[in-house]
């Protein structure tokens, strides 16, 4: 007796491609709305920080507007060259390493401390008081604050006029003498940056299980012994990530406030690698030479991050990638 073997095929396994499509596909319909949330600020970041990147390209031309990008003649490191050789380029690479180092050795520290000392603040009115006069500084303008911080240094200013009768000093403008100037940006910088700074330092602070505190003070530990070996330890991973983002922008000290502040007498201390492309590009019309200066400090800055990003992952185990 003849019979017909019929064999079915077996259906094909769905492939990884295939279920990763669907997967994300099902998600978005799930959310749809915080991916439509998130659109405008994806749009932010193309449109502003990777569309511009395509103008590196004038670092390495003699740019010229009428010509545009890709006609402009190609020089190579022609400005880089010429930057690294320049009389100011020591001058204007050690301003910044030196303005950013005290920045992050003094004003790093301090919204971490501020955070520390409210936390033990029991006084909930003191503490709202005191948070809402830290946090005002931040909230008022930079021009206000580099005119202000001009008036009170100036030789009839309460600070001068304060150091004139406590320290018998000249009576000088303080912004007038270069070797005065980096301390009154970083001390002005944590005048105006302590407060809004330390609001991440106390969200983290809320995050710290009680119950360790009532252990520990069960065993005697003194409030001292209390912030070393509960505190501290429970907020690193915030702290962690927060040097290694500023190590990313070590030497991106901020122009505006540079500018606000210094003048001819003192550039010799206060110009930086910002003020510098801004004086070159914006002032002297020098494109080509101050994109090169520019595109210099962005690859130092991704040097820092990617090294601090390394070296706290081998110490802390902490890291953002």
């Amino acid at each position: 007796m003849n019979r017909n073997l019929q064999t079915t095929a077996a259906p094909a396994a769905p492939t990884r491609t295939g279920s990763l499509r669907r997967t994300v596909a099902k998600d978005f319909i799930t959310n749809k709305y915080l991916y439509l949330m998130i659109l405008p600020v994806l749009a932010y970041y193309v449109l502003f920080h990777y569309a511009p990147m395509y103008g590196a390209l004038i670092a390495f031309k003699n740019y010229s507007p009428m010509k545009g990008i890709m006609d402009s003649p190609w020089v190579g490191l022609a400005h880089f060259e010429s930057f690294f050789s320049s009389y100011y380029f020591w001058r204007i690479f050690k301003n910044t390493i030196l303005i950013s180092l005290y920045s992050l050795l003094f004003e790093f520290p301090m919204p971490i401390l501020l955070a520390l000392l409210l936390n033990e603040v029991k006084n909930k009115t003191f503490k709202k008081t005191a948070q809402s006069i830290t946090y005002m500084p931040y909230f008022i303008s930079m021009i206000v604050i580099c005119g202000m911080i001009k008036d009170f240094t100036n030789s009839g200013g309460f600070i001068n006029t304060f150091f004139v009768s406590v320290m018998g000093t000249d009576g000088q403008a303080m912004l007038q003498k270069p070797e005065l100037f980096r301390s009154l940006y970083v001390i002005s910088d944590i005048w105006q940056r302590i407060g809004w700074e330390s609001i991440i330092y106390m969200a983290a602070l809320t995050g710290i299980d009680q119950e360790q505190y009532e252990a520990a003070r069960i065993d005697g530990a003194s409030r001292m012994q209390q912030i070393w070996n509960i505190t501290l330890p429970g907020i690193l991973p915030v702290i962690v990530i927060m040097f290694i983002l500023r190590s990313g922008n070590l030497l991106n000290v901020g122009f505006e406030k540079i500018i606000l502040l210094y003048n001819p007498v003192v550039y010799e201390t206060a110009d930086v690698i910002s003020s510098f492309v801004y004086r070159k590009g914006l002032l002297e019309f020098n494109w080509s030479y101050s994109s090169a200066v520019g595109l210099f400090n962005s690859v130092l800055n991704l040097i820092l991050l990617i090294a601090a990003n390394r070296f706290s992952k081998r110490m802390t185990d902490n890291s953002l990638w």
